[in-house]
Protein backbone atom coordinates (compact mmCIF):
# COMPACT_ATOMS: atom_id res chain seq x y z
CA UNK A 1 0.00 0.00 0.00
CA UNK A 2 2.65 2.57 -1.16
CA UNK A 3 0.22 5.29 -1.65
CA UNK A 4 -1.01 5.30 1.89
CA UNK A 5 1.67 7.03 3.04
CA UNK A 6 1.21 10.53 0.90
CA UNK A 7 1.96 12.06 4.22
CA UNK A 8 1.47 15.55 4.31
CA UNK A 9 4.39 17.73 4.48
CA UNK A 10 4.76 21.42 3.62
CA UNK A 11 6.74 22.42 0.69
CA UNK A 12 4.16 20.34 -1.66
CA UNK A 13 5.62 22.22 -4.63
CA UNK A 14 3.58 25.46 -4.23
CA UNK A 15 5.76 28.59 -2.76
CA UNK A 16 4.42 29.37 0.52
CA UNK A 17 3.22 32.41 1.61
CA UNK A 18 5.52 34.50 4.33
CA UNK A 19 4.43 36.53 7.54
CA UNK A 20 4.11 39.63 5.31
CA UNK A 21 0.38 37.63 4.69
CA UNK A 22 -0.82 36.28 7.81
CA UNK A 23 -4.54 35.46 6.46
CA UNK A 24 -2.76 33.53 4.18
CA UNK A 25 -0.46 31.97 6.29
CA UNK A 26 -3.57 30.91 8.51
CA UNK A 27 -5.46 29.39 5.32
CA UNK A 28 -2.34 28.10 4.29
CA UNK A 29 -2.51 26.35 7.66
CA UNK A 30 -5.58 25.13 6.97
CA UNK A 31 -4.90 23.09 3.88
CA UNK A 32 -1.61 21.40 5.48
CA UNK A 33 -4.72 20.49 8.75
CA UNK A 34 -6.64 19.06 5.79
CA UNK A 35 -3.94 17.02 4.61
CA UNK A 36 -2.85 15.64 7.80
CA UNK A 37 -6.36 14.38 8.70
CA UNK A 38 -6.37 12.43 5.64
CA UNK A 39 -2.70 10.97 6.53
CA UNK A 40 -4.86 9.90 10.01
CA UNK A 41 -7.78 8.92 7.54
CA UNK A 42 -5.53 6.84 5.46
CA UNK A 43 -3.50 5.21 8.53
CA UNK A 44 -6.68 3.33 9.96
CA UNK A 45 -7.55 0.69 7.55
CA UNK A 46 -3.51 0.63 6.82
CA UNK A 47 -2.55 -0.70 10.43
CA UNK A 48 -6.13 -2.29 10.72
CA UNK A 49 -4.25 -4.30 7.88
CA UNK A 50 -0.76 -4.27 8.07
CA UNK A 51 -0.25 -2.96 11.59
CA UNK A 52 2.38 -0.96 12.98
CA UNK A 53 4.50 -1.39 9.83
CA UNK A 54 7.56 1.03 8.50
CA UNK A 55 4.56 3.21 6.69
CA UNK A 56 2.32 2.92 9.65
CA UNK A 57 5.19 4.71 11.98
CA UNK A 58 6.48 7.13 9.57
CA UNK A 59 3.15 8.87 8.90
CA UNK A 60 2.17 8.39 12.74
CA UNK A 61 5.46 10.53 13.30
CA UNK A 62 4.77 13.27 10.86
CA UNK A 63 0.96 13.40 12.17
CA UNK A 64 2.32 13.25 15.74
CA UNK A 65 5.10 16.54 14.39
CA UNK A 66 2.11 18.59 13.01
CA UNK A 67 -0.36 18.45 15.68
CA UNK A 68 2.03 18.89 18.40
CA UNK A 69 3.98 21.85 16.84
CA UNK A 70 2.55 23.43 14.46
CA UNK A 71 -1.40 23.24 15.04
CA UNK A 72 -0.85 24.46 18.45
CA UNK A 73 1.03 27.39 16.96
CA UNK A 74 -1.89 28.07 14.40
CA UNK A 75 -4.40 28.05 17.19
CA UNK A 76 -2.23 30.75 19.34
CA UNK A 77 -1.85 33.10 16.80
CA UNK A 78 -5.81 33.11 16.68
CA UNK A 79 -6.10 33.42 19.80
CA UNK A 80 -3.27 35.71 20.84
CA UNK A 81 -3.22 38.09 17.98
CA UNK A 82 -5.89 37.36 15.31
CA UNK A 83 -8.81 37.47 17.60
CA UNK A 84 -7.89 40.13 19.54
CA UNK A 85 -6.94 42.77 16.91
CA UNK A 86 -10.28 41.97 14.99
CA UNK A 87 -12.44 42.44 18.30
CA UNK A 88 -9.84 46.02 18.72
CA UNK A 89 -10.95 46.63 14.90
CA UNK A 90 -14.54 46.14 16.13
CA UNK A 91 -13.94 48.87 18.90
CA UNK A 92 -17.25 51.30 19.40
CA UNK A 93 -19.37 48.73 17.01
CA UNK A 94 -21.42 45.97 18.43
CA UNK A 95 -19.13 43.15 19.01
CA UNK A 96 -21.50 40.50 20.04
CA UNK A 97 -21.33 38.13 17.47
CA UNK A 98 -17.45 38.37 16.92
CA UNK A 99 -17.45 37.93 20.87
CA UNK A 100 -19.58 34.47 20.40
CA UNK A 101 -17.54 33.41 17.16
CA UNK A 102 -14.15 33.91 18.47
CA UNK A 103 -15.16 32.11 22.29
CA UNK A 104 -16.96 29.22 19.89
CA UNK A 105 -13.88 28.73 17.75
CA UNK A 106 -11.06 29.05 21.07
CA UNK A 107 -13.76 26.05 22.35
CA UNK A 108 -13.38 23.77 18.85
CA UNK A 109 -9.37 24.68 19.35
CA UNK A 110 -10.14 22.95 23.24
CA UNK A 111 -12.23 20.28 22.15
CA UNK A 112 -9.52 19.56 19.22
CA UNK A 113 -7.04 19.48 21.64
CA UNK A 114 -8.70 16.91 23.67
CA UNK A 115 -9.19 15.03 20.59
CA UNK A 116 -5.70 15.18 19.63
CA UNK A 117 -4.46 13.34 23.13
CA UNK A 118 -6.70 10.65 22.84
CA UNK A 119 -5.59 9.68 19.15
CA UNK A 120 -1.92 10.64 19.99
CA UNK A 121 -1.50 7.76 22.70
CA UNK A 122 -2.50 5.33 19.62
CA UNK A 123 -0.06 6.99 17.57
CA UNK A 124 2.50 6.86 19.38
CA UNK A 125 2.46 3.12 19.72
CA UNK A 126 2.20 2.98 15.81
CA UNK A 127 5.65 5.12 15.70
CA UNK A 128 7.10 3.01 17.87
CA UNK A 129 5.97 0.18 15.82
CA UNK A 130 4.07 -1.79 18.33
CA UNK A 131 0.46 -2.84 18.00
CA UNK A 132 -2.55 -0.74 18.05
CA UNK A 133 -5.65 -0.06 17.01
CA UNK A 134 -6.96 3.22 15.71
CA UNK A 135 -10.44 3.94 16.09
CA UNK A 136 -11.79 4.77 12.97
CA UNK A 137 -14.87 6.86 14.83
CA UNK A 138 -12.30 8.82 16.91
CA UNK A 139 -10.00 9.75 13.58
CA UNK A 140 -13.54 10.70 11.68
CA UNK A 141 -14.55 12.90 14.57
CA UNK A 142 -12.14 14.54 14.98
CA UNK A 143 -11.70 14.80 11.05
CA UNK A 144 -14.93 16.15 10.95
CA UNK A 145 -14.88 18.83 13.89
CA UNK A 146 -11.30 20.54 12.43
CA UNK A 147 -12.98 20.43 8.90
CA UNK A 148 -16.51 22.38 10.04
CA UNK A 149 -13.56 24.62 12.48
CA UNK A 150 -11.92 25.47 9.29
CA UNK A 151 -15.07 26.07 7.43
CA UNK A 152 -15.88 28.64 9.98
CA UNK A 153 -12.91 30.21 9.77
CA UNK A 154 -12.85 30.50 6.13
CA UNK A 155 -16.53 31.68 5.59
CA UNK A 156 -16.89 34.09 8.42
CA UNK A 157 -13.27 34.44 10.44
CA UNK A 158 -11.09 35.32 7.48
CA UNK A 159 -12.96 37.39 5.64
CA UNK A 160 -14.30 39.82 8.25
CA UNK A 161 -10.23 39.78 9.03
CA UNK A 162 -9.21 41.23 5.85
CA UNK A 163 -12.08 43.69 5.76
CA UNK A 164 -11.99 45.09 9.40
CA UNK A 165 -8.27 44.54 10.36
CA UNK A 166 -5.83 47.61 9.08
CA UNK A 167 -2.34 46.90 7.29
CA UNK A 168 -0.77 48.12 10.69
CA UNK A 169 -2.18 45.64 12.86
CA UNK A 170 -1.97 43.01 10.16
CA UNK A 171 1.36 43.54 10.21
CA UNK A 172 1.88 43.36 13.68
CA UNK A 173 0.49 39.76 13.86
CA UNK A 174 2.74 38.75 10.68
CA UNK A 175 5.77 39.88 13.07
CA UNK A 176 4.12 37.69 16.26
CA UNK A 177 3.86 34.54 13.96
CA UNK A 178 7.34 35.03 13.10
CA UNK A 179 8.26 35.42 16.85
CA UNK A 180 6.25 32.24 17.78
CA UNK A 181 7.75 30.13 15.13
CA UNK A 182 11.72 31.67 15.88
CA UNK A 183 11.68 32.81 11.94
CA UNK A 184 14.33 34.99 11.30
CA UNK A 185 13.30 38.52 10.46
Amino acid sequence: MAGLMRIGRPGDGREAVGFEAPLAMLAECHQRIEQQCETLARLVPHVAEHGSDAAAGEAAQAVMRYFDIAAPKHHADEEEDLFPALIEAMAGSDAVCLHEMTQALQADHDELERRWATLRSALERIARGEPAQLPLDEVSAFAARYAAHIEREERELLPMAERLISAAAMARIGVAMRRRRGAAA
